[in-house]
């Protein structure tokens, strides 16, 4: 049940996010719903790998690259996902950090 409601809300969050930042569209709850999953998918399947063969630059920037990883993600899924589209590298970026604050927010507020 936590797992359906943080993917709920991840979906709301992106909807959100199309409607107040410019650079970020999403079509609808369909879309947003089929976004959050992927973006999930993708964190859960694809970062681990990326963060270990990037992990001498992760080193050397503090753990800042990191957030250039999420971002490409971030935008990889608006590519691949129809009705989710998001113009540039900047809008990806301030769109993955503000979705994982959110995400990680609610995940602490389910655990307890």
């Amino acid at each position: 049940m936590k797992l359906i409601l943080r993917w709920i809300i991840n979906a709301g969050t992106l909807l959100l996010l199309a409607k107040y930042f410019p650079g970020i569209y999403v079509s609808g709850w369909y879309a947003a719903l089929v976004a959050a999953l992927f973006i999930g998918l993708l964190n859960t399947l694809i970062r681990p790998i990326l963060i270990l063969l990037t992990l001498p630059i992760n080193i050397i920037s503090l753990g800042l690259f990191t957030f250039v990883i999420n971002a490409l993600l971030f935008w990889l899924a608006a590519s691949i996902v129809k009705g989710f589209l998001v113009n540039g590298f900047a809008p990806a970026f301030w769109g993955a950090l503000i979705l994982t604050g959110v995400s990680w927010l609610v995940s602490s507020l389910l655990k307890s």
